[in-house]
């Protein structure tokens, strides 16, 4: 694994936690079954409430080769790979950790495709490719950033409510799509997506760094409609909207959940300047109260 001075931590404010109803859900996300059962009526739902959860998506073989992948890439077994991001729980005390315990606290892992086969091989999945264009209109996806999301057991974090556009440089109403796969199962306990059901109807919010960059606890309280929770089983996929509210809670449970995530946007799309995105979405520096 990577020696205790070059390792990387994923951001997190001393005693950070969220609030216990954060994430309450109103009730759970319906899933289709099979990437071929999205159709006109599907991709209807998808414009009105900014995703589609698809149980199915990968087959047991797929998802067992990419999670072979991610655990190659987590044990260090590729060198030249650096895109390894460490749970802040373990900071203090990364350097007296085993390898094993330090597999076991490993939290992001990003920019792997072009390191690990058997994960692009998920990223260019004919299927879910085809699944991507007929969610942008039949434009032609191009993938742009490539992610890996584990909560660890028990100190696996909260990524907190956010818009993924707050994030990318994209001309205002590119249809910039995420697709969410679940390598192990995701459940309510060990922090499953959670969405906001049409949310992105109302367009960009104000993103603050607070325990991440992220939207205000208290307007996610304020101003919330139908908050779902998107439980998968491995092989499963969520397609999300840049513009769809979302966030998974801490996993205080005994069970690892991993995840890979891509987002795509279309190959002809238009970049802007940063100072344009933060125009809608905000700044760091913003003083207010959340």
């Amino acid at each position: 694994m990577t020696a205790a001075p070059a390792a990387t931590f994923d951001y997190m404010p001393p005693s950070a936690e969220h609030a216990p109803d954060l994430y309450k859900p109103d009730g759970v996300a319906e899933r289709l079954h099979g990437l071929a059962s999205i159709g006109a009526a599907e991709l209807r739902s998808y414009k009105e409430d900014g995703f589609l959860a698809v149980e199915d998506a990968f087959t047991p073989e797929e998802v067992c080769a990419g999670s072979e992948g991610l655990d190659h890439l987590m044990r260090g077994g590729k060198p030249d790979f650096k895109g390894l991001m460490f749970e802040n729980a373990v900071r203090e005390r990364f350097a007296e950790l085993t390898a094993a315990e330090r597999f076991d606290a490993v939290r992001k892992l990003f920019e792997f495709v072009g390191h690990e086969a058997r994960l692009n091989a998920m990223a260019a999945h004919a299927k879910l490719l085809a699944a991507v264009s007929k969610l942008m209109g039949g434009r032609q996806p191009q993938l742009f950033q490539d992610m890996a999301l584990v909560k660890p057991a028990r100190i696996g974090r909260e990524k907190p409510w956010h818009q993924d556009n707050a994030y990318f440089n994209y001309a205002p109403g590119t249809p910039v799509i995420g697709v969410w796969i679940a390598i192990d199962e995701a459940t309510q306990a060990n922090g499953c997506m959670h969405v906001w059901r049409g949310g992105h109807l109302e367009g960009a919010r104000l993103h603050f760094k607070r325990r991440d960059w992220q939207i205000c606890d208290t307007d996610m309280f304020a101003n919330r409609k139908t908050v779902l929770a998107v439980p998968l089983k491995p092989g499963g996929a969520l397609f999300f909207s840049g513009l769809l509210p979302h966030g998974t809670p801490t996993n205080h449970s005994p069970l690892r959940r991993r995840a890979v995530q891509f987002h795509y946007a279309p190959a002809d799309a238009v970049k802007v300047a940063e100072a344009e995105r933060l125009k809608l979405f905000g700044s760091e520096g913003k003083d207010v109260t959340c």
